[in-house]
């Protein structure tokens, strides 16, 4: 199976997340989004893939979203759009995306949503957090 990560390696989701894609068998491509942001269209069509609204997919902890204003209510889509591919660090990460759906993987298990079930085995997170069990099961 095809799956595409957008990748900030300095990110403990974002490396939970690489890791349940590998477990399940996958290789993916690998897009380190701060170097190489999607473009305008591709940005729109994942956000809008994923079910959210930009809003929803910009980042806000970490990044200049107070410094820039970008709280005010009356921002349009097209200008937060505009501020996301300026400052890509305002991009919400990291998004997935597969032939079986897109999903902004936070929490880092979102990502199981949209893979096969070829899981091998258990599976943690970086900070001991169980969530696959030796089956390959999702611990609910």
């Amino acid at each position: 199976m095809k799956a595409t990560i957008y990748h900030n390696p300095n990110c403990g989701t974002s490396r939970n997340t690489l890791a349940m894609i590998r477990n399940a068998g996958i290789e993916p491509t690998i897009i380190e989004y701060l170097q190489t942001p999607p473009s305008r269209a591709e940005l729109v069509k994942m956000i809008a893939d994923a079910g959210l609204t930009v809003r929803q997919a910009i980042r806000e902890k970490g990044t200049p979203y107070a410094e820039f204003g970008l709280d005010h209510a009356a921002l349009t889509d097209d200008q937060l759009l505009d501020a996301m591919l300026k400052d890509p660090i305002l991009i919400n990460r990291p998004f997935v995306v597969t032939p079986l759906g897109t999903r902004l993987a936070r929490p880092s298990e979102a990502v199981l949503d949209i893979l096969p079930d070829t899981h091998k085995g258990a599976f943690a997170k970086e900070d001991g957090e169980q969530v696959l069990d030796a089956k390959g099961r999702r611990i609910v």
